[in-house]
């Protein structure tokens, strides 16, 4: 390559770069590749968003990588090999372009065409932030990433383009490296490789790397890789450009080989050695792939060696390998903020007796895996745990099968094994209230952290509740009428002090009937004291609600809303729900804020709310909601804190110091196993109550990283077809209007720059 002619400025990049776009934009063919890209990637997103009822944006940017392997070689086909065949690449390179100039020109001119119709989905995209609480920041990487896939491939394509002069070999060409890149990252195709060449494989492949920046986080590594490889195959087509114009016997003809083949071998080794750089942009709501604060302060407070070892074998199946740089990535991020304290120690007990004699010692269980050699399934053995340490105590995560709370399994360990004493959690019982095992999930979520235990409120004698000796009380779902006494306790708990998560049912289902009956527990006084008050009714919300299905009808499974299952969404702003998204109740009943200084609403329905009767049928085919006249926004959880001031008029506050808190939920079954198996913000909401109860918010941020997508919420049919339709057949009918003015211009356009010259 002769370095000699390009210039310091590249100026005519720009030029050459309009003169591609109005080449496509010129030609009906343009047109047709967006639309069909739009109506295809916008059909699919569509049919999953309505089905799932949830705001992700991930069904699009799955089928991205396979769109774009065919979107982006039709368009790129022409641009070298169209000017070969025609004798316009010698002309340009005889005007002030060199090679250099001319195939940057035409990348940014195919970029941005592939830019353009990636833009066609952001309507669809805005109107999704619109109707739900999905995650901008997330949204944004997906962009980002599909920008560099983008790059990656025009880049691909203009190669296969400079190999020759039919285009239809070019878009084969093309096709076929893209797809390449595509598949080998698929599991169906790494499990045919061995763990080395798999693992190769995944980090050359796009799969992992636009995976990893579609899920919200910018990642050098990954950044490092589409410029890398776009570079690499922008170098390929400049030396297939050149090679035209130099002697082959000459010496610039040989330096242009061995500087292609050593920038070639050089992305491929940066590529293979990117696991070593780091640097992460985490553009996430919450900032979920980022060490929380709670975190932070928890290693920045350690006063002794804490040592976390992770045990990993070299060949673990390539499937697992993203998931395995998450948790390298954690770890460093743990030693970073632990200041010196925290040892990280990474050990393959593969290689010696020992390494798999301290594995067994710690309960690191050695796991089987398949790998397909000579047409037939192996077996393979390999170790993927985690062990800390501190002193004599120990806690192990014997199988690391997921990442994404993983950051508070580590950091509750570590507060576990550092903190002498726990904190006292005491559930109440008597008078039908659910104890700790009858919520198996809620229990093993915090028993790691706090002493679970019980406190009897029936019977004939009840000792008083001391809040020093009970740092969160929890009263499940009483069904029964309470005691005066116990009552009596319960008031001088929360008055004294004290903390309580109060679950309340209005109302008791007969699955019989099916019926709802009301209840009446006496925490109704209790709670009309204390800022707000409760009815019997059941909560509706036309607008967001859970799926249930209805039975079978021949060989139909029929799926139905139901919106006495309603899906809620974030109250006013609070430590307990923050980086929440929906909690999912049912059969729960209003709560009605009367003290809004003391009382925070945490969940509430939309405006499409209301609330049903007691004594009314529940059966999913049996519902008749009220018009839109008399629908508001019900609350169905809140939270009180006595140290806030009291209302205008009343007189002063409690002692700060030993001023009681107070979450109220108006439901119990979100606890049950089948909402916490559908939805684990109920878990988590419930873990952050107690946490912001014992006063003790320090995993509340760590924990509330939930990287569930929020529900959708469209208040009105009209709203759903316009956002549906509007994008389905709106955007593609925009494009054919811009094209068909643009095409049937053209002529115009051209005769009146022949009458400009004339003049």
């Amino acid at each position: 390559m002769n370095l000699s002619r390009i210039p310091a400025g590249l100026g005519g990049v720009s030029t050459i770069a309009r003169r591609e776009l109005a080449g496509f934009f010129d030609q009906a063919t343009a047109y047709i590749l967006i639309v069909a890209f739009l109506a295809l990637g916008i059909f699919i997103e569509f049919r999953t968003l309505y089905a799932s009822n949830i705001a992700t944006l991930r069904p699009l940017f799955d089928l991205l990588p396979w769109l774009f392997a065919v979107l982006i070689p039709a368009a790129t086909m022409r641009s070298l090999a169209e000017e070969r065949r025609s004798g316009t690449l010698e002309w340009l390179l005889a005007h002030p372009f060199n090679e250099v100039e001319t195939v940057l020109g035409k990348f940014l001119g195919n970029w941005i065409f592939a830019l353009v119709a990636l833009a066609g989905t952001l309507p669809m995209s805005i109107g999704v932030l619109m109707a739900s609480e999905a995650d901008p920041g997330l949204i944004a990487a997906q962009y980002v990433g599909a920008s560099l896939l983008a790059a990656q491939f025009v880049a691909i394509g203009l190669w296969a383009s400079s190999m020759t002069r039919n285009q239809i070999t070019s878009f084969m060409l093309a096709i076929a490296v893209s797809l390449v890149l595509v598949l080998i990252g698929l599991p169906f195709v790494q499990i045919g490789l061995t763990p080395m060449i798999g693992g190769a494989a995944a980090r050359l492949s796009v799969i992992g790397h636009f995976e990893n920046v579609a899920r919200g986080v910018i990642d050098l590594r990954d950044v490092l890789y589409f410029l890398s490889t776009a570079a690499l195959f922008l170098v390929l087509a400049i030396g297939m450009v050149s090679r035209d114009r130099l002697s082959h016997g000459r010496g610039d003809y040989r330096r242009l080989r061995v500087g292609t083949i050593a920038i070639a071998a050089l992305v491929v080794v940066l590529n293979l050695l990117g696991g070593y750089i780091r640097g992460r942009l985490d553009l996430t709501r919450g900032n979920l792939y980022t060490l929380a604060e709670g975190t932070r302060e928890v290693l920045g407070n350690l006063n002794d060696i804490v040592t976390f070892k992770l045990f990993v074998s070299d060949e673990l199946p390539p499937e697992v390998q993203l998931t395995r740089r998450d948790v390298e990535d954690l770890l460093a991020d743990f030693r970073r903020a632990g200041g010196g304290r925290l040892v990280v120690e990474r050990i393959d007990p593969g290689d010696s007796d020992e390494g798999r004699s301290e594995a067994s010692g710690m309960g690191i269980p050695e796991l089987d895996f398949n790998v397909l050699r000579d047409d037939e399934f192996e077996v393979r053995r390999g170790y993927f745990g985690l062990a800390m340490q501190y002193a004599d105590q120990r806690e192990i995560i014997p199988i690391i099968d997921r990442t994404d709370d993983l950051e508070l399994r580590m950091a509750t360990a570590v507060v576990s094994m550092t903190t002498d004493a726990r904190p006292r959690l005491r559930f109440a019982s008597g008078f039908g209230a659910r104890q700790a095992f009858e919520m198996p999930a809620l229990q093993q979520e915090l028993g790691e952290r706090y002493s679970i235990g019980s406190v009897a409120l029936d019977g004939d004698t009840v000792p008083p509740l001391d809040p020093d000796s009970i740092d969160v009380l929890v009263l499940a779902g009483p069904t029964e009428p309470m005691s005066p006494l116990a009552l009596e306790r319960l008031a001088e708990y929360v008055d004294g002090g004290g903390a309580a998560m109060l679950l309340v049912e209005g109302t008791q289902i007969d699955p019989q009937s099916p019926m709802a009956s009301p209840v009446t527990s006496g925490l109704e006084t209790f709670l009309e004291e204390r800022g707000m008050r409760y009815d019997g009714g059941i909560v509706f919300d036309l607008a967001s609600a859970e799926r249930v299905q209805m039975g079978r009808q021949g060989i139909f499974a029929v799926v139905r809303s139901y919106p006495l299952w309603p899906i809620l969404f974030r109250g006013a702003d609070h430590p307990v729900t923050r980086d929440l998204n929906n909690l999912s109740v049912g059969w729960a009943s209003s709560l009605i804020v009367t003290d809004s200084a003391r009382v925070t609403p945490l969940w509430t329905t939309t405006e499409a709310g209301g609330v049903q009767a007691p004594g009314s049928p529940i059966a999913p085919d049996m519902q008749a909601y009220p018009d839109e006249a008399g629908l508001g926004v019900e609350v169905v959880a809140a939270a009180v804190d006595f140290a806030l001031p009291p209302e205008e008029g009343e007189e002063g506050g409690d002692d700060p110091e030993r001023a009681g808190r107070m979450v109220v939920v108006a439901d119990m079954d979100f606890l049950d196993e089948q909402f916490v198996r559908s939805s684990r913000q109920n878990l988590l909401f419930a873990a952050n109550s107690v946490d912001w109860l014992a006063q003790d918010e320090a995993l509340i941020s760590i924990r509330s990283k939930d990287r569930t997508p929020p529900p959708l919420a469209l208040e009105s049919d009209f709203a759903k077809n316009a956002l549906k339709w509007g994008n389905l057949a709106g955007i593609p009918l925009f494009f054919c209007l811009a094209g068909a003015l643009r095409v049937t211009g053209r002529r115009s356009r051209a005769e009146r720059r022949w009458n400009e010259m004339d003049a």
